[in-house]
């Protein structure tokens, strides 16, 4: 690492999902970070309007130096597990996920050895594949303020339904994350899922 700079280290799973109302959902749920635990959402709706949802200021200030937004609001998130999936509840957004079994590609993660796929240097290896094979998918990349992001992935687990409201509108019923959402340099799969995921992101000290 070059002198002056950061490193830092996030553990967790982001669940990325499409509806038949056009509005897609990416919920990052951080089990481990340099702050601690902490979840934070990122909606972007069918006329494509931006809108970053995160329970603080310093999570709000982080993520909009790495990635685009058209709003942002300050307001509790909140995520946990249940008997199928999870719940997500922000005072913006109510979102159930059923989540189901490992996809292929879960599968073929689970052969790669943790530290060899949560690595910057496998995850700027693997990114042309990713990107031939998940449109809009990138596990490296660069951001505002000189920063530099690798996503490792372990598990991928599809997402076989949701139910939930934004903004006081019925979300609809399941769909393809498609349109790619457009908050930065990589997208989530267009198939709903959640991914085990370390994120690990290089900044000015």
């Amino acid at each position: 690492m070059r002198p002056g700079r950061i490193r830092e280290r996030f553990t967790g799973r982001i669940a990325g999902v499409g509806s038949t109302s056009g509005v897609r959902v990416v919920v990052g749920r951080w089990d481990d970070s340099p702050w601690g635990a902490f979840a934070d959402v990122m909606v972007e709706d069918a006329s494509g309007h931006r809108v970053l949802l995160a329970p603080d200021e310093r999570v709000r200030d982080f993520v909009t130096a790495t990635y685009s937004f058209d709003e942002h609001v300050i307001e509790p998130v909140s995520v946990k597990d249940t008997a199928d999936g999870w719940q997500v509840s922000t005072p913006s957004l109510s979102l159930r996920l059923e989540v189901g079994g490992r996809t292929p590609l879960g599968a073929a993660l689970d052969l790669v050895p943790s530290r060899v796929a949560t690595s910057p240097a496998w995850c700027t290896v693997i990114d042309p594949v990713a990107r031939v094979v998940m449109r809009g998918v990138r596990t490296r990349g660069t951001a505002g303020s000189g920063r530099r992001e690798w996503y490792g992935a372990t598990s991928v687990r599809a997402v076989t339904r949701i139910a939930g409201e934004w903004r006081g509108a019925g979300l609809g019923s399941l769909a393809p994350v498609d349109p790619p959402c457009r908050f930065g340099f990589s997208s989530t799969p267009a198939r709903p899922s959640v991914t085990d995921v370390v994120t690990t992101i290089d900044r000015a000290g």
